[in-house]
């Protein structure tokens, strides 16, 4: 089975500074694949880099981005926009800056809608999907107006609005509590099984990465240091680095 999504990236900012160095992974169909790294490990970097949006932020990136048998790092502009929101959909951590809050949420989704179908949308089986309500009235609500856990859902929505084949998620539960947390990586497991879409999640959490993905890949001053199936990184760690925030881990304590 091909994967959904391989990539090979190398990355920095202005002045030479590097930030990803032959950054090499793939996703498979269906597959929810945990990327770990601590902050200014290059995380938000390789998915500006997929995204194609690197260069917004004063970076450049080189290496295949293929998905889906396309090189993205070689199309140009005009063929790329399609495909942003479309085909590779998008989670933020935080619903208070991803969120225009002058907005009501129904024109936050029909503007996404609009920008890839010309067909009647349907709303309500959308916000159903994620567990929000899906009447009128919570459409005319503003951002300022939902909880943190409602806001995070929203944004699933949006990510998932066109049933995209690979959704990207940027640290999207470490705003939350712990229990809407739970709630967040059982809706992303529903939804891969449901949609059959391939998640790439990336964390630095690492009790939700082990809870939730299938394989896990370790990312260490911009570069992998180790990859595999999700138990075997967690049982049986090989770099130093990883067996590092394995031990680091706390222990239930014991009655």
């Amino acid at each position: 089975m091909k994967p959904v999504l391989s990539v090979n990236l190398t990355a920095e900012y202005q002045k030479g500074k590097s930030v990803l160095r032959d950054v090499a992974f793939e996703v498979a169909p269906g597959e929810i694949l945990g990327l770990i790294g601590q902050s200014g490990s290059g995380k938000s970097t390789i998915v500006l880099s997929i995204l194609r949006l690197l260069s917004m932020r004063g970076g450049a990136s080189s290496g295949p981005v293929i998905f889906q048998g396309r090189d993205l790092s070689q199309l140009p502009e005009r063929a790329m926009r399609p495909i942003r929101g479309k085909e590779i959909g998008f989670v933020s951590q935080s619903p208070a800056t991803a969120l225009n809050p002058s907005m009501r949420l129904g024109a936050h989704l029909t503007e996404a809608w609009r920008a890839h179908s010309t067909a009647p949308p349907d709303f309500a089986s959308l916000l159903a999907s994620v567990s929000l309500p899906n009447d009128t009235a919570f459409l005319r609500r503003y951002p300022t107006e939902l909880s943190i856990g409602q806001g995070q859902r929203f944004l699933i929505a949006m990510g998932i609005l066109h049933r995209p084949a690979l959704l990207l998620t940027d640290e999207p539960t470490s705003a939350l509590d712990v229990i809407t947390q739970s709630e967040i990586l059982k809706l992303f497991s529903k939804l891969r099984s449901d949609l059959n879409m391939a998640i790439l999640y990336i964390s630095h959490d690492l009790l939700s990465v082990a809870n939730l993905c299938d394989r896990v890949v370790i990312l260490h001053s911009g570069q992998v240091v180790e990859t595999g199936p999700t138990a075997d990184i967690f049982q049986r760690p090989q770099h130093a680095y990883t067996q590092a925030l394995v031990a680091a881990i706390p222990s239930m304590p014991l009655k």
